[in-house]
């Protein structure tokens, strides 16, 4: 198992994903970044979610994939493409704490996963109807479009004692839409990192969305849709607040 370097702060955009010499930046629809090697998601990680859902809590985590290329910073926009126009309104929020890693980590015990890890608030954007009725229950495409996977700026995880003790936030236009403590996730981070590492080398960089708190859109009453010229807010306790604005292509 290789040891890298503990993981820095990493900006917004541009990620130095891969070590000292950062890859070359290439530009996707204006935006200037760096993809990761991989981004792993965790669905339905909060009873108040998967229970909205129509889920109930699973014995093992849930796991999907977004399309590295769809990563934005912190300021940029969330494009909702025409795409996502073909069935009605659909593109909801989730936020979510999430996690880089600072090494390769392959078949890693729980006592190790954190030693080199940086964490940031994200924003799981989703369009619901690709992320079932059109893509047969495979959740990938509705979850990588551009845009669609806002992640804020990395801070160390030393600055962060315990990622299973944190507040988090996601705001709509300034209102509270979702609010919960990461203790309330089913399965922890560091259990999450060991299991997805068995038999699996996850690459430096790697970046793992840890699941959504209840409250997204899509489950209110009426349902509340991203739309042109709102403003999300993901903010998490001791790593800051990610903002992007909503813009309809057109």
């Amino acid at each position: 198992m290789a040891h890298g370097p503990q993981a820095g702060k990493v900006p917004p955009a541009g990620f130095g994903w891969m070590g000292p010499r950062p890859l070359p930046a290439r530009t996707l629809r204006g935006r200037t970044m760096n993809p990761p090697p991989a981004i792993w998601c965790i669905g339905r990680n909060y009873d108040a979610h998967a229970r909205e859902m129509g889920d109930t809590p699973r014995e093992r985590p849930t796991i999907f994939f977004k399309n590295p290329a769809s990563v934005v910073g912190d300021g940029d926009e969330i494009v909702l493409p025409p795409i996502c126009d073909e069935h009605g309104p659909q593109v909801d929020f989730e936020g979510e704490l999430a996690v880089m890693l600072g090494r390769d980590l392959c078949d890693a015990d729980e006592s190790e996963v954190l030693d080199t890890v940086s964490y940031a608030a994200a924003n799981d954007v989703s369009a619901r109807w690709w992320q079932r009725e059109g893509s047969n229950g495979q959740w990938n495409r509705g979850k990588s479009f551009d845009t669609f996977c806002p992640l804020g700026s990395f801070v160390p995880g030393t600055s962060i004692p315990d990622p299973q003790a944190l507040h988090l936030v996601s705001r709509l236009n300034g209102e509270i839409m979702q609010e919960a403590t990461t203790a309330d996730m089913i399965f922890p981070v560091a259990m999450l990192l060991a299991e997805l590492s068995r038999g699996t080398t996850l690459l430096k960089g790697t970046v793992l969305l840890t699941g959504t708190p209840g409250g997204v859109g899509s489950r209110r009453d009426p349902a509340v849709w991203l739309a042109d010229g709102d403003e999300c807010e993901v903010e998490i306790e001791g790593i800051g607040c990610l903002r992007n604005r909503v813009r309809q292509a057109r």
